[in-house]
């Protein structure tokens, strides 16, 4: 068992090495791009949601 986990966590540790990760630059660019993106659907949602409920507020009067 303790040798399958030693093989187990070499295997992880190998190809972590193989792994290309990116640039500070590249991760802060694609943070700004999700931050702006979620902020952007959560606006539009915000914004169909207050017309489709003032819509049914005005055909329920």
């Amino acid at each position: 068992m303790f040798a399958k986990v030693t093989e187990f966590l070499t295997s992880v540790r190998d190809e972590l090495k193989k792994v290309t990760w990116p640039s500070r630059k590249d991760t802060y660019a694609s943070t700004l791009v999700v931050i702006t993106l979620v902020i952007a659907v959560g606006v539009f949602l915000w914004a169909v949601d207050s017309v489709l409920s003032a819509s049914i507020r005005y055909l329920l009067r």
